[in-house]
């Protein structure tokens, strides 16, 4: 095998079998889970685990200790994408699939049954955190396992349709914890701490299964099985990734920025609106599950806009949108006007960035060949996402003592989107090319083949 070649064969008329569909509801199922998860860890973080992990007298202390467990899955994710790219490129994406399916869902179910600081002491936290980061290094191979498989399995021409249910994805994720917390949050504070929170994390079991019984079925990319056939399997992808794509993994990273604004929206809002504007929590809550609801339909739609009009023109329009939509949505948890924070953030997140979520899992992975693919998304993806994660500390920051100004959190908001786009800019439009020709520079500007 020739661990430097860089193109690679289509796999039209090689009789191996394209699943589109299951591969859309299987990349659909694993983003689920991921973001159910990334909501209840957050939330647990912030409102529980400080009274049940960590040493009692120091509540500050313990809420800082509390969110550091939460952030270190950030540092472990770019880690984490080095391992499951090269795996996805080697042994194929399903088998990375099945991985990050049980290393999530384990994990987060270990988690509500993990004993208490007074049952156990200091071994609490650190079991916390190993779990914690064993989260973080299986959701960074998820996304890009899961997108570069239904790109491989979907018909040339809605390649952005069957990817976009990767980041759908989040929005079933979102509307299920949020779901999940609702009557949680309304326990006594005794039930609460004793059992309740608990209930959302052993609940990932049974997102677990699901996706478990749609992916032990569905094939291998017919990309990657190509490849196989061929003996054409690189030994080292991530040489070949920085050898010839480096600039394009550049390229993802910053286009990944767009995650600051989900991560404002979803963390820093809440914080804001319910500690420094006095606003109920459940509001927040209800606005989320509204917003990711519309979400469902939007993002599909956006995809297939994507895959009529080109990536980049979604992408740009939709990032653009959240830039804008940023600043009347914060001022108007400033002004507790919960009719404008519902019409401004279904307008923001609704509306403008699903134009990004339908369309950057097709774009990003339309700039390498099938031997890198799953290794560029996932180093480029994970380490500008990482970058994402902490964005709800660097907003806390910027707005100052008690979260009084908002407006340079806008301000940096803003600024990451239209990097995000310049970014986007700056890549190949490949929505008309074949699939065995993708990561070719000159096959891009070529006539799409019949």
């Amino acid at each position: 095998m020739d661990d430097n070649v860089v193109g690679s064969a289509g796999t039209s008329g090689s009789g191996i079998e394209r699943t589109p569909r299951k591969a859309a509801v299987s990349s659909w199922i694993g983003s689920a889970l991921e973001y159910y998860d990334f909501f209840i860890y957050g939330t647990a973080a912030a409102l529980v685990f400080p009274k049940i992990f960590f040493p009692a007298g120091n509540p500050t202390a313990a809420t800082i200790a509390s969110l550091a467990t939460f952030g270190v899955a950030y540092v472990a994710r770019p880690v984490g994408s080095f391992i499951l790219g090269h795996l996805g490129d080697t042994i194929g994406r399903k088998r990375v699939l099945v991985l990050t399916l049980f290393g999530m869902g384990a994990a987060t179910f270990l988690i509500g049954v993990l004993p208490t600081y007074e049952q156990i002491g200091f071994a609490a936290p650190i079991l916390l955190l190993v779990l914690r980061l064993c989260q973080g290094l299986a959701v960074s191979g998820e996304q890009s396992s899961a997108s570069s498989t239904a790109l491989e399995h979907a018909p040339e021409n809605r390649r952005a349709f069957f990817t976009s249910f990767t980041l759908g994805g989040t929005q079933g994720g979102n509307i299920l914890a949020s779901a999940a917390f609702l009557p949680v949050a309304a326990l006594p504070e005794d039930a609460l701490l004793s059992w309740g929170w608990r209930i959302p994390f052993l609940l990932s079991a049974v997102v677990l299964l699901v996706g478990w019984w749609i992916r032990r079925s569905l094939g291998e990319s017919p990309a990657f099985t190509e490849e196989q056939e061929r003996d054409v399997v690189p030994r080292a992808p991530l040489k070949v990734l920085f050898r010839h794509y480096t600039p394009d993994v550049l390229k993802v990273l910053f286009a990944a920025l767009a995650s600051v604004n989900s991560t404002i929206f979803g963390q820093f809002a809440l914080a804001y609106g319910a500690n420094a504007m006095g606003m109920s929590r459940s509001v927040f809550l209800w606005l989320s599950i509204v917003v990711n609801a519309i979400a469902l339909a939007a993002i599909p739609a956006a995809g297939l806009l994507a895959d009529r009009f080109g990536r980049k023109p979604v992408y740009a329009i939709g990032m653009l949108g959240t830039a804008v939509l940023i600043w009347p949505f914060l001022w108007a948890i400033s002004q507790r006007d919960i009719g404008l924070v519902f019409l401004f953030g279904i307008l923001m997140v609704s509306v403008a960035y699903s134009g990004y979520a339908g369309s950057a899992f097709a774009l990003w992975n339309e700039q390498f060949d099938t031997k890198v693919r799953m290794s560029g998304v996932a180093v480029g993806t994970q380490f500008g996402f990482a970058l994402g994660g902490f964005a709800p500390t660097i907003a806390a920051a910027l707005a100052g003592p008690d979260l009084a100004s908002w407006g340079p959190v806008a301000a940096f908001t803003s600024a990451t989107a239209v990097v995000a786009v310049i970014a986007v800019l700056t890549m190949r439009e490949a929505h008309r090319t074949p699939l065995g020709d993708l990561g070719r520079p000159a096959a891009i500007a070529a006539p799409a083949r019949a």
